[in-house]
């Protein structure tokens, strides 16, 4: 029991020990190099990472409130098989509506014309599928024949069925057609807005400039060829080989505040997020109809299945203006990492140098003090 009460002494009189620092001037030149290297190394982080690049010293506001207006422009004249020309403007190839951040161009399309409800085979090819569940039309239970050597189910719907013949290429100058993309961030935090449109007073500057990265960055109208072609793909190759796609439209603001407000632009990025096969699951839209009477009052439509590329518009962007707080933290945390300096060279020295069992005994000194001690100049 004695021994147990000694050793409970000793453990509380470890917990109330004090260490203080005691500095030892160590003359080891390759200790001494390291110390400044790695002094060095964080003077450059503080100052080069911290302070440059990530602008530590700022306060920042990276949830903008945006606003996109899109607006398509461009003629195109397709011929059906029938030698009828058919003239496409922007309410024609343009889905959904203009004015949203995500926009379908119309590329290409099958037509099925002069369709009428009624009873027919499901199926108008040999290239058709017998269907579990039709989509067409409804069952009626009834096996009839769609050529003279093929037979299929028939159903209640509008017939004929939809077209399923793979047209040529029908709006190849699609390329051609030009995106109005109108953007406009607006950074709460700081009361700052701005938009991607360029401030003049020539009222025809948009009507005839073309976006470039490097001669016209501020120009808001983009040629459809171009941004294919930036993402990494053709025209051809996309819309027509291929039927469709999808295409990211990324717009990426990082401005700072503390310049003047010219310096804070956008940054254009186009990613090519799907390239489908007609074969496996082609971008299709939809199907649209056209609806009307002939002069039998017979109800007629005219069924179009569209095809073409997606485009996703986002954006993105962050703003900061110098502020106090993170000033200060930005700073503590530098003079901070200035004292890792000096743990990792007193490591060196205490565990890895060769006169280790030196360092210890000069670094560390235990001093006793009694009660009744007193300590006198």
């Amino acid at each position: 029991m004695a021994t147990s009460g000694g050793g409970g002494a000793a453990l509380c009189g470890e917990l109330l020990d004090y260490k203080t620092e005691k500095f030892a001037l160590t003359r080891n030149r390759r200790v001494g190099l390291l110390h400044r290297l790695l002094q060095l190394a964080v003077l450059g982080y503080v100052l080069g990472w911290v302070f440059v690049v990530r602008r530590g010293y700022q306060d920042t506001d990276a949830a903008p409130h945006v606003s996109v207006v899109t607006k398509l422009k461009g003629v195109s004249v397709s011929r059906a098989e029938d030698a009828r020309r058919r003239l496409w403007d922007a309410a024609d190839f343009s889905r959904p509506p203009q004015g949203e951040n995500v926009l379908f161009l119309v590329t290409n399309f099958i037509v099925t014309d002069k369709q009428v409800q009624g009873t027919c085979p499901e199926v108008s090819s040999l290239k058709g599928m017998i269907r579990v569940a039709s989509f067409l039309g409804i069952k009626t239970g009834k096996c009839v024949m769609f050529n003279s050597t093929h037979s299929t189910c028939e159903i209640f719907g509008w017939c004929p069925v939809e077209n399923d013949t793979l047209p040529r290429p029908l709006l190849a100058e699609a390329e051609n057609f030009t995106l109005f993309i109108k953007n406009t961030v607006n950074f709460t935090k700081f009361n700052f807005s701005k938009g991607n449109t360029l401030q003049t007073n020539d009222p025809t500057y948009f009507k005839t400039c073309m976006y470039d990265p490097f001669f016209s960055p501020s120009c808001p109208v983009f040629r459809i060829r171009d941004m294919v072609e930036a993402a990494g793909e053709t025209f051809g190759s996309l819309a027509l080989l291929v039927f469709g796609g999808s295409i990211s439209v990324r717009i990426e603001w990082d401005c700072d505040l503390d310049q003047p407000a010219a310096h804070c632009q956008p940054r254009y990025s186009f990613i090519l997020l799907d390239r489908r096969d007609v074969w496996l699951s082609p971008v299709c839209l939809c199907r649209t109809a056209s609806y009307y009477w002939d002069s039998q009052r017979q109800h007629y439509r005219s069924l179009l299945k569209l095809y073409g590329i997606r485009f996703d518009i986002s954006v993105h962007g962050q703003a900061g203006k110098f502020g106090i707080i993170p000033a200060a933290v930005s700073f503590g945390t530098g003079i901070a990492l200035f004292g890792t300096a000096t743990m990792v060279c007193d490591l060196v020295l205490l565990y890895l140098d060769a006169k280790a069992d030196f360092y210890w005994k000069e670094k560390f000194e235990e001093v006793r003090m009694s009660c009744g001690t007193t300590w006198e100049n």
